[in-house]
């Protein structure tokens, strides 16, 4: 009878050892593996995609960000805005646009609309204007709820001294900040880090890591060092209020004569090379989608969208030196740049860098600035 007992006891005991051991080994390879996540190289790796994700955002928000100018007879006030839903409507800072006779947006891609104001507070410093031209289009993505703290990393969108699409970076160093400018009442508004400048005033103030706007970049002080926004929450209930009250047939809106055209030839100038460094920006974050469209329609007629892809999709890294541009008429520019481009080769594990003059002719078609002409010359 022991006999029998003892050879099913004997099995038991080895399986229970053989698992023990088991499970040990398995444990033994978790810590490695977590030994391995943690080795510097791959925080390297890390890092490098993290950075990616911020050129990335920041490109994505671009696209939303206006530069807007409100005309007088005698003056012309430039701020920023920023496109937040599906009728064209963009959210601004009413001290822009406060006694403008005449208000238009440039966009992104360099394209000017006339604008008209949706509404305007006298309170707060904020308005709506709206561009029919850009309903449909992608716009920006709001936090209607106050989750920010302060340190949190904040990326400030405007278009300073004229100059599109400026990014400055900072954190949220302050809440609840209250005071008066200009006759507005600032109340509940954030203090940031990153500096805030005439122009940026009416752009977005982005959370750094989920792309949403949380509020509007409104003022800074005089050296630049701290700004503050109004926190969108505070106020996207007013704007989506105007915005359901207006109707495009009454809102009144300049004639295109009007606004400001390739009439002033440094003008012409400055955005015929913004045009260009947006589409080099934009092969560098690989969105061909968006390079594309700021090709005139002969070159989308020479070529399509995929083999205008496939001409560029290799690419992994482009350098640059400054634009020189020469004005051939009141209606074109030509603009030249030696490039570097880092490419990579058929078997995806060696890459080449390779010089190259560019020169780009741009001109205005349909009323609108585009690139109509591009030459590469390896160097």
């Amino acid at each position: 009878m022991r006999k029998r007992l003892f050879l099913p006891i004997l099995l038991s005991v080895i399986i229970l050892l053989a698992g023990i051991a088991g499970f040990l080994l398995l444990q033994e390879q978790w810590k490695k593996e977590e030994t391995e996540i943690n080795n510097p190289f791959l925080q390297k790796v890390n890092s490098d995609n993290r950075d990616l994700d911020l050129k990335t955002i920041i490109h994505q928000s671009e696209k939303n960000v206006l530069q807007i100018q409100g005309r007088t007879e005698n003056n012309t006030t430039t701020g920023s805005g920023f496109l937040y839903n599906e009728k064209g409507d963009i959210i601004t800072n009413a001290h822009v646009i406060d006694k403008a006779d005449i208000i238009y947006a440039r966009t992104a891609d360099a394209r000017v609309y006339p604008a008209a104001v949706v509404g305007l507070s006298k309170e707060t410093d904020i308005a709506v204007i709206r561009v029919p031209q850009l309903a449909g289009q992608r716009y920006a993505s709001v936090q209607r709820e106050d989750t920010a703290e302060i340190g949190d990393e904040v990326i400030a969108l405007g278009s300073p001294h004229g100059f599109q699409n400026t990014v400055t970076t900072g954190i949220i160093s302050g809440k609840d900040r209250q005071f008066m400018v200009d006759g507005y009442n600032y109340s509940n508004v954030y203090q940031i880090s990153a500096s805030i400048t005439h122009g940026n005033s009416g752009g977005p103030l982005i959370n750094r890591y989920t792309g949403e706007v949380i509020a509007v970049n409104s003022v800074g002080t005089e050296d630049g060092t701290i700004g503050f926004s109004i926190p969108i929450h505070e106020v996207i209930e007013q704007a989506e209020q105007w915005s359901e009250q207006a109707h495009n047939d009454q809102l009144e809106f300049v004639q295109a004569e009007d606004m400001l055209t390739s009439s002033q030839p440094e003008a012409l100038k400055e955005d015929a090379e913004y045009l260009v460094d947006y589409f080099l920006d934009s092969i560098a974050i690989r969105d061909y989608v968006n390079a594309y469209t700021l090709l005139g329609s002969t070159l989308q007629m020479e070529m399509s969208y995929a083999e205008f892809r496939d001409r560029y999709i290799q690419i992994v890294d482009i350098h640059y030196d400054e634009l020189s541009s020469d004005l051939n008429d009141n209606q074109s520019v030509r603009i030249e740049t030696e490039i570097q481009i880092k490419s990579n080769q058929q078997n995806q594990k060696e890459t080449k860098l390779t010089a190259y003059l560019y020169e780009f002719l741009l001109g205005y078609e349909n009323d609108q600035l585009k690139i109509l002409d591009i030459m590469a010359t390896e160097m």
